[in-house]
């Protein structure tokens, strides 16, 4: 789990990763939330990050408010790095928390053996399913 937080000290973050390994690398939001000391205010937070067509777009993530919105459920929301989170009004504190998934490609295995590696493994976990047995007398 990592995680940062935005504040009126600390109003942006950026998550990046080293160029240049064979790995693709996934950031997965799970929440953002207000943390202790937050004023009664909305805290704005917005995401810089690139879209498919490596385009730098900024969208609004979230609008917190203590009395109606303090926390948001991202449910692995998936960005692919450099991502930037601003704190674009408020003064927060906001707590952002994800994973950083790592994908290893390997080149080592042709596709089509790992489709009948991954083949004889669906039939080997598939069990048959069996009609329930009556039990006299009892509900």
């Amino acid at each position: 789990m990592a995680g940062c937080e935005l504040s009126g000290h600390t109003w942006s973050f950026t998550f990046k990763v080293e160029e240049g390994d064979d790995a693709e690398h996934m950031l997965a939001l799970t929440m953002l939330c207000l943390t202790e000391g937050a004023k009664v205010e909305c805290s704005v937070v917005e995401v810089v990050a690139r879209d498919h067509d490596h385009q730098e777009i900024a969208v609004t993530m979230a609008n917190l408010k203590l009395s109606c919105q303090p926390m948001l459920s991202l449910d692995d929301f998936q960005l692919q790095p450099p991502v930037t989170f601003l704190l674009k009004s408020g003064s927060g504190p906001v707590q952002i928390t994800g994973r950083h998934k790592i994908v290893t490609i390997s080149n080592d295995v042709s596709e089509e053996e790992s489709e009948e590696e991954g083949s004889e493994e669906e039939e080997a976990e598939l069990c048959p399913i069996l009609p329930a047995k009556k039990q006299g007398g009892r509900l």
